[in-house]
């Protein structure tokens, strides 16, 4: 029998990957000094995570809706995995048909969440496929990649050999450059993640217009955009002309409307996206129907109830309370004499770390010193070593609390 079995192998390109996710390191230090200082108050201004409460509007529409699944009459099984089309038609007609964007419902697919999509987007792609990322990035964009087995191997300083990274520089208000090399699926993050700053419309049409000559695909993420509050920014990449042909858009209700424990977003795939002569919208409805059964009739009537007159009253009023919120980080320490940017069409301040401090190293003096946490620029790539990502998800209070706290430690040093 000897020789018979052979042992069971595990995906090797996960082996690779660091042992946890940033905001579990992230997680994990903060648990262990809340320990060993059980009397400080931790103010969190790391994850973006939203603190407002669902609006009125969303909470009602979906009461209503259990109460529909309560019933034998208006029980709801199975729904169709790429969303309601009450859903769907409300997404075309108001994230886009105001904006003069004509998108179709079924180009629409509705998901639990931005993070998923992004990531499980990698799955109707080869694996042999250059990818490029902003440097710094949203972790997702490069661990899902690596778990593909498209990055190759890490090198230490240099990051993963097959991955192009877009250095975005302070120099250039960190936006990146067109890449040399050509590039197959490009990432792109706008209002930005990690460094809040917004990208114009004559610069986003320079993305479209090397995608379209290079035959390349823009991941565009848009989880943001409702933050957006300078007129020249484009709130969808479709509001660029020719971006159908070669853009998927990724958008979230987290930020928006307080989805992030309610969990619902949608990813838009125009049919006119064509790959190596194959529909990208075919085949995300594809991959989508075989591995989800859609987002539940509950919360998507809730998110149906965003865009009601009502609905959109209370969201313009959690996303102006943010705004506030990275007013007062932004002003707050940049009158302090530290160097801030985004904060303005975002709910993210990008901080320069002050005195040579390396990002980790500030991490740990501002939770030691103030009790605040936010989130090195370092766990987003070599590209964020020496800043710092602070969140305005927090509540006002606790916000400008955090502000004092910090200009008082530093101007005490």
């Amino acid at each position: 029998m000897k020789g018979r079995y052979s042992l069971v192998k595990v995906n090797e390109n996960f082996v690779k990957l660091p042992a946890s996710y940033l905001f579990v390191d992230i997680a994990k230090r903060v648990a262990k000094f809340t320990q060993e200082n059980p009397g400080v108050e931790i103010i969190r201004l790391g994850i973006g995570d939203v603190t407002r409460p669902l609006p009125a509007a969303v909470v009602g529409a979906m009461k209503a809706a259990a109460d529909e699944m309560g019933n034998a009459a208006t029980f709801r099984g199975y729904g169709p995995e790429a969303g309601y089309d009450f859903l769907r038609s409300a997404i075309a007609e108001n994230d886009y048909g105001k904006r003069g964007v004509a998108i179709e419902k079924d180009e629409i697919f509705v998901s639990d969440g931005a993070k998923s999509d992004t990531g499980s987007i990698g799955d109707i792609f080869g694996t042999d496929n250059v990818v490029a990322v902003c440097d710094p990035v949203y972790p997702v964009y490069v661990d899902t990649n690596v778990m593909a087995g498209r990055a190759g191997e890490y090198e230490e300083g240099k990051g993963w050999s097959r991955i192009v990274y877009m250095p975005c520089l302070e120099k250039n208000n960190f936006l990146p450059e067109l890449p040399k090399e050509k590039a197959d699926m490009i990432y792109l993050c706008f209002p930005n993640n990690p460094s809040g700053v917004g990208i114009s419309r004559s610069e986003l049409a320079k993305w479209v217009d090397y995608a379209l000559k290079n035959h390349s695909v823009l991941l565009y993420d848009a989880a943001y955009e409702a933050f957006i509050t300078e007129p020249d920014m484009p709130h969808s990449i479709f509001e660029i002309e020719g971006a159908k042909k070669c853009a998927v858009e990724f958008r979230s209700f987290s930020k928006t409307a307080g989805f992030t424990g309610t969990r619902c977003a949608f990813t838009v795939i125009p049919k006119e996206l064509v790959v190596d002569g194959v529909s990208l919208n075919r085949l995300w409805d594809r991959r989508q129907s075989t591995k989800m059964n859609g987002v539940s009739y509950v919360v998507q009537r809730g998110a149906e109830a965003v865009y009601s007159e009502e609905g959109q009253r209370e969201v313009r009023a959690n996303i102006a309370c943010y705004l506030n919120n990275a007013k007062i980080i932004r002003e707050g320490l940049g009158a302090a004499g530290f160097t801030v940017y985004g904060g303005v069409n975002s709910p993210y301040v990008w901080l320069k770390t002050p005195e040579g401090l390396s990002s980790w190293q500030f991490f740990d003096l501002l939770l030691e010193k103030t009790g605040v946490v936010g989130t090195p620029g370092s766990g987003f790539g070599a590209g964020g070593e020496g800043f710092f990502r602070l969140t305005a998800f927090n509540t006002e209070e606790n916000t400008k609390k955090a502000v004092e706290r910090i200009v008082r430690s530093f101007q005490s040093r």
